[in-house]
This record gives C-alpha cells, structure tokens and sequence, in this order.
C-alpha cells in the first residue's frame, strides 16, 4: 500500500510503500487489551505500599493497664484506630510480573499500528533534521506547519536533540522501534513515523 509522505515543512514529498504485513492487519481486540495490560503492570515500580499495625515501628508497651482508669482498653499505640498507627488493610505489592511472548508482542504492535493506519492517524516524515542547539521552538513550528498537537515520533534511533527540543511540550513523546509505549500510541492525536523506521519495523516485527 502506497501513502504520501510528507517533508518537515508540511509539503508533499515522494510516496512510499507501507509494508501489508504491518499496516494491513485486522485489529484484534483481546490481544491488544491484554498486551496493554501486561505493559501498563510491569511499569509499575510496585515498591511502595502500606504498613499494617505489626509493620509500623513502636507500640510494643501497653500504654495503660487493662483495668481501673476508665478508659477503653488498648494493647498498642499502633493500632489502626490511633494516630500514627497502622493501616487496617494494608495493600502490599505482591513481587510479581506478567509476561508476554514475543509472538504475541509482535502481533499486538502490529495490530495496534494497523488500527492507526486504517484511522488515518499516521504521517510518514521523509526525515527529520533539527539545527543547533535544539530548542522547542523548531518541534512547535513542526507541528503547526503539519496542524497537529498531540502525538509520538516514532524513530528508528534514539535522537538525543529531538528529546531535548520536545521534553517541555504537553502531549508530544518521543519513542523509537525498540520502545513503544502502546498507551501512548493508541491516546496520541497523530504518529509520525520518521521513513528510516519503516525498515526497522519490517526487520522487528515481521
């Protein structure tokens, strides 16, 4: 399948063949949603949680004896009733994570970039090139010269100016083949994939 790509500027470059192995995929619903499950539970860092009235420290005295001062019993100043104390039903990370095979991984990316082409949320960029030093101001003009806000550069390599110039934009990440965030792909306005990561995808994910 043939599409347009189109130069930095907002121009029509030359047109260039979308891979139908990649591109022209059915969308399957089940994989994607557990892929992106599988993604979403192991970028949890999962070290923070709760501690419950033997985890908090202290509290190992009985503050009061049991009967004569009138007051309610209590055996530690760490129970969850008191202040400072711990938490009734402490939520701990269980040390767990799901995994994925690259079959399915494969499968799912493909499916996932299908779903964009079919929506038309794909621009194929014939290349990308950033004076020095880098500033925001050059990825602004970018984006307002091809009329779109929210989206993901997709590169075939990491390009360290291009971070640099997009990290104080709302709504524009970059990523490259080897990086995907899918939750990003699937929430972004636009996916511009750089025409040099074509050959990376055919490579990858085929």
């Amino acid at each position: 399948m043939q599409v347009q790509s189109l130069k930095q500027t907002g121009s029509n470059s030359s047109k260039v063949d979308l891979p139908e192995s990649i591109f022209g995929q059915s969308f399957n619903a089940k994989l994607v949603d557990q892929f992106l499950s599988t993604y979403i539970s192991n970028s949890h860092q999962k070290t923070k949680g709760q501690k419950n009235r033997s985890a908090v420290r202290g509290g190992g005295r009985k503050p009061w004896r049991q009967k004569g001062t009138g007051r309610a019993r209590a055996g530690t100043i760490r129970s969850p009733i008191w202040r400072g104390g711990g938490v009734t039903f402490a939520h701990n990370y269980a040390p767990t994570s799901k995994k994925i095979n690259k079959k399915m991984y494969k499968t799912a990316i493909r499916s996932i970039l299908s779903r964009l082409h079919q929506e038309d949320r794909i621009l194929i960029l014939d290349s990308l090139q950033l004076e020095e030093p880098p500033k925001t101001s050059q990825v602004k003009d970018i984006l307002n010269s091809l009329k779109i806000k929210t989206v993901v550069f997709l590169l075939a390599s990491k390009d360290e100016k291009l971070i640099v110039a997009s990290k104080n934009l709302y709504g524009v990440s970059v990523q490259t083949v080897h990086s995907i965030n899918p939750t990003e792909l699937l929430k972004a306005e636009k996916v511009i994939l750089v025409q040099d990561a074509l050959n990376v995808f055919e490579e990858s994910l085929v």
